[in-house]
């Protein structure tokens, strides 16, 4: 089975409730590329990149484009089922845009599960897991209204509660914190991210600030040489996050311990099939780590729950989807949404899912033999 179409699509995201807020920006739409890729054999497989705005990280919608249109050429005529191969591919034709790449990789693991009629997450060596914890990320906002949000989650059975900090002065950061922890206490697992939005001072005060209370830091600085530099007088356990845009920065941060789990995003490090390199890594070295994507819509939501499947379940810290924050879904019927929760895994082949391909935004660009 060959790749012979490869079509791709954009479309604008609304987040409900928005804006979205973050360390580094604000954001009400999130510009997402869908790729359509058709096979010989008349089977579709989707895949999905979004870049969190265009300053989160050094990737961006323009920029995956781009690098697809680079590409998408030399793909036609690739086997959809030897996913190694077209990753050399991929890299052959381009250096780097590992998040462009992933949308092409789960398009082919989609349609690899169609052709053998089994789900992604069985390529993927298996689920282990057919309901998986979802966890709540949390935009920066005022004392009270951060906890009533965290105590409103907590009611609709979320076990893991993420609070975005940074960008303000670190003593707001603190008197939120604060007030989570007196309005929820140990009733969910506390994360705070600051998406690299302090300097090592204000992580440093933050902690020792919040030293009583049991929560875990996720890229508080904006470099691994930065968070090693206070790793040993940080009070909580830390999560790398946006530095982990390859296999090889992961087993940086193993070989530099300055962690003590990851969070890990599908589309930076490239698809699926890395991911599974870097969830095999982390189970050999017992670290735990959050399963997700930068944003996206069923697509990208679809894949971050096959892989969550397959992994350990006493490594797996939570699953976030944008399910919970986008308007409307590709595929109403099976739509991904959280429930008490939890997120249900697919059933059918591939993926799981079946885009209404009115819902997917506008065609920009098509490619064939």
């Amino acid at each position: 089975m060959k790749i012979s179409e490869i079509h791709v699509y954009q479309k604008d995201l609304h987040i409900v409730g928005g804006p979205y807020t973050m360390s580094t920006m604000t954001l009400d739409v999130i510009d997402t590329t869908i790729v359509k890729v058709v096979s010989n054999s008349g089977l579709i497989g989707w895949g999905e990149v979004a870049p969190l705005g265009p300053n989160y990280q050094p990737q961006h919608a323009l920029g995956a484009r781009a690098a697809i249109a680079q590409i998408a050429p030399g793909l036609i005529g690739c086997s959809c089922l030897d996913h190694l191969l077209l990753r050399r591919q991929m890299d052959k034709l381009l250096n780097g845009h590992n998040y462009a790449k992933a949308a092409i990789d789960i398009a082919a693991m989609d349609l690899a599960g169609k052709h053998y009629d089994i789900r992604v997450c069985d390529l993927l060596g298996g689920a282990v897991s057919e309901r998986l914890p979802a966890y709540y990320a949390i935009g920066i906002g005022d004392p009270d209204e951060t906890a009533a949000i965290a105590k409103n989650k907590i009611s609709q059975g979320y076990k893991r509660l993420q609070f975005k900090i940074g960008g303000r002065n670190v003593a707001t950061d603190i008197a939120v914190i604060r007030n989570v922890w007196d309005t929820i206490g140990n009733q969910a697992q506390i994360v705070v991210d600051a998406n690299r939005g302090l300097t090592t001072s204000q992580a440093m005060r933050f902690s020792l600030s919040c030293s009583d209370i049991p929560l875990t830091m996720e890229q508080p600085c904006n470099t691994m040489e930065e968070v090693k530099s206070i790793r040993p007088q940080i009070h909580h356990p830390l999560a790398l996050d946006e530095n982990l845009e390859s296999v090889n920065d992961v087993l940086r941060a193993i070989s530099m311990d300055i962690c003590d789990a990851f969070g890990l995003k599908i589309s930076r490090l490239g698809g699926l099939n890395t991911m599974a390199t870097v969830r095999d890594i982390c189970e050999a070295r017992s670290i735990p780590h959050s399963m997700e994507d930068s944003w996206g819509g069923d697509i990208t939501s679809a894949a971050i729950l096959h892989m969550s499947a397959t992994i350990k379940p006493e490594l797996l810290e939570g699953v976030w989807t944008s399910g919970n924050y986008i308007e409307e879904h590709y595929d109403p019927v099976n739509a991904i949404r959280v429930d008490k929760g939890y997120f249900e895994l697919p059933q059918a082949p591939g993926l799981g899912i079946s885009p209404d391909e009115s819902r997917i935004g506008v065609l920009l660009a098509s490619y064939a033999s």
